[in-house]
């Protein structure tokens, strides 16, 4: 067992494969004592008392006053938070709605939420249908959301999202000096009663739960919004023991470093948000800076970023792709960055070449690790000394095992170095989705999880990407089921078939797009297609950018459509028009590999433009090969 009273140690204590096996020699309950989000939270109050745990910027200005808040403050908050919730009638199984952005409260509503009843942090960017849906699915009881704001329709889309609601009976309003405050109107058609958050929550107890409320590892503590088709959404239910096994085991991952400035500016309703840069960070007690309400989308604060890094004096960052993209882009002018020690990738798939670009640019390690929703966040993680192109390896107490699939049933078990379906068990696997139906393909003979992704290991226990098994297109980090695009367009009365993939894009990583089969004689284009999409559509990043006619799709030998095709023949279009528009002539060629996926290979006429092509296209995620 790992004496944390002991910390910092002098060298990392997990960097291999053999000394995640040492750790696990003592039983997980031993290691890590904590059950619950809650009583973590409260201990991480207890030992940093009055130290910083967040720092926020409203504007996210050069020199911008920052609004902190200590541990304590952050332990009274949330017991504040769940004793108010506790009086408007949430119990354990009861769900609160959260819709905010990047905000001190959101904090305390998603860990009150949880240590009330269930949290369910939604999206504040989704059409005010889809907000209603997932609140729908939730069954919440209350909504926490966003008051009245000028610079903001939060407010306007939860009261419409609420309207005629069955379950809501509270919407609780977060008003914050500067982003507007102004009259809170009761919803139409609704008799839900409204409450200003902050001076709700001043008026309970802070020291302890009124609720009295005991804990166990296996309550669910969160319903996480992964996708699913209009009007059914799909929620992943997290229990507090994965909550507190991820907390605590940062502990163990950070254990050589001493305690220091984190910058979180992915929102709150995302998986890596809430737990890595949320209860992790706080249970390891670093100090959070919270990067204005809209985090990386704020031009303030990305135009004065690296000035943030230098005067909060931040080690380290998590960002997807489009993130790093952006700011190689910013000048740093005269920031001293050299506090940056590492920045962690994830989300999305990252390109090599530009990884190694950004690395030297800015003398800044990057690293890239592998998890999801389901798995809080985590699967494999990056050591210090990572072989190019992995994802890490295996997190302590937990099982990745790679497999030949016939829908739940494992055909063949692979050996090191050969793609399959990635399959994973472990204490921070969830407790399953919350409606049955999206239960029946996600679990494999004998309780894996299946991820939907392919990938392989090799003989030191690192995992290595190679593809999905499953569809979703990964817009900068966001998960689009295609089946929000399929479905409209599979509607219309002038589409025989419509298939949603991936578009390549250097800067999101993928865009959503479609390939259509017209019915006959049928004179559709492309463009009223799109016109018909951005009606029919809730979610307005799934909205495809481009569609494409073709007179039959790939088939499998079975008679299934066989996306890889599409991807290929999508991806070596878009790198020819890339080239074509360069005036570099190329030829390009793509092939479905088993063990790397979808590879293009770029010859170039002009073998003095080599160079030249490989910077153009490093940003792209496929592998490629220039020659």
């Amino acid at each position: 067992m790992i004496d944390l009273s002991q910390l910092p140690t002098s060298e990392p204590i997990m960097e291999t494969i053999a000394s995640v096996v040492e750790f696990e020699k003592t039983p997980l309950a031993e290691q890590f004592p904590f059950s619950d989000s809650y009583r973590l939270l409260m201990d991480s109050a207890k030992r940093f008392g009055d130290d910083i745990a967040l720092e926020f910027l409203l504007q996210g200005l050069p020199d911008e006053p920052g609004q902190s808040v200590s541990f304590n403050q952050l332990g009274q908050q949330i017991t504040r938070t769940a004793n108010l919730l506790n009086q408007l009638g949430i119990g354990e199984k009861d769900a609160v709605s959260i819709v905010l952005p990047i905000l001190p409260q959101t904090h305390f509503a998603i860990w009150g939420a949880q240590a009330a009843g269930i949290a369910n942090p939604i999206n504040p960017m989704l059409e005010a249908e889809h907000i209603g849906e997932i609140i729908a699915a939730a069954e919440s009881k209350v909504v926490i959301c966003l008051g009245p704001s000028p610079q903001s329709d939060i407010w306007d889309k939860v009261l419409s999202a609420v309207t005629d609601s069955a379950t809501v009976v509270t919407i609780v309003a977060v008003n914050i000096p500067g982003l507007g405050a102004a009259d809170m109107d009761n919803p139409e058609h609704s008799s839900a009663e409204i409450l200003d958050f902050d001076i709700s929550i001043a008026k309970q107890a802070s020291d302890k739960l009124s609720s009295g409320r005991q804990f166990d590892a296996d309550q669910i503590a969160a319903y996480f919004h992964t996708g699913g088709t209009t009007g059914r959404p799909k929620l992943a239910q997290l229990t507090h023991g994965n909550m507190a096994f991820l907390g605590q085991l940062m502990k163990i991952y950070t254990a050589h470093m001493e305690r220091h400035t984190v910058l979180c500016g992915l929102p709150l309703f995302h998986i890596y948000g809430v737990i890595i840069q949320g209860v992790a960070a706080f249970s390891v007690g670093y100090r959070v800076l919270l990067l204005t309400p809209a985090g990386f989308r704020s031009p303030d604060g990305m135009k004065n970023f690296w000035q943030h890094i230098a005067r909060f004096q931040v080690k380290s960052f998590s960002a997807v792709p489009t993130v790093l993209m952006a700011l190689a882009e910013i000048p740093l002018g005269d920031a001293d960055i050299s506090c940056l020690t590492n920045i962690n990738s994830g989300a999305a798939p990252l390109s090599h070449p530009f990884e190694l670009a950004f690395e030297k640019k800015y003398d800044v390690a990057v690293g890239n690790g592998y998890g999801m929703t389901e798995t809080t966040a985590l699967i494999s993680r990056a050591p210090l000394v990572q072989p190019p192109g992995s994802v890490g390896m295996r997190i302590p107490y937990s099982e990745i095992r790679i497999a030949h699939l016939t829908g739940t049933k494992v055909t063949k078990d692979c050996p090191l170095g050969e793609s399959g379906v990635i399959l994973v068990k472990g204490p921070q696997v969830f407790k399953g989705y919350k409606s049955a139906v999206d239960n029946a393909t996600a679990w494999i003979e004998d309780g894996w999880f299946n991820t939907g992704d392919l990938g392989y290991l090799d003989a030191d226990g690192f995992l290595y990407l190679s593809g999905r098994a499953k569809d979703l297109i990964i817009r900068s980090g966001h998960n689009i089921d295609p089946e929000l695009i399929e479905e409209p367009l599979n509607a219309h009365p002038e589409v025989t078939v419509a298939i949603a993939i991936g578009l390549p894009d250097l800067y999101a990583g993928e865009l959503p797009m479609a390939y259509v089969v017209k019915t006959p004689g049928s004179h559709i284009t492309a463009e009223k297609l799109l016109e018909y999409c951005s009606q029919k559509i809730s979610e307005r990043a799934a909205i495809p950018k481009r569609i494409e006619f073709i007179d039959t799709m790939p088939l499998t030998a079975v008679g299934k459509i066989y996306k890889p095709s599409l991807r290929l023949r999508i991806a070596e279009q878009i790198v020819r028009e890339h080239l074509q528009q360069e005036t570099i002539p190329a030829l390009v060629t793509g092939e479905l590999e088993k063990k790397r996926g979808l590879v293009l290979r770029i010859s170039v006429e002009d073998k003095n433009r080599i160079e030249t092509v490989k910077q153009l296209v490093q940003g792209y995620t496929i592998s490629i090969e220039v020659s």
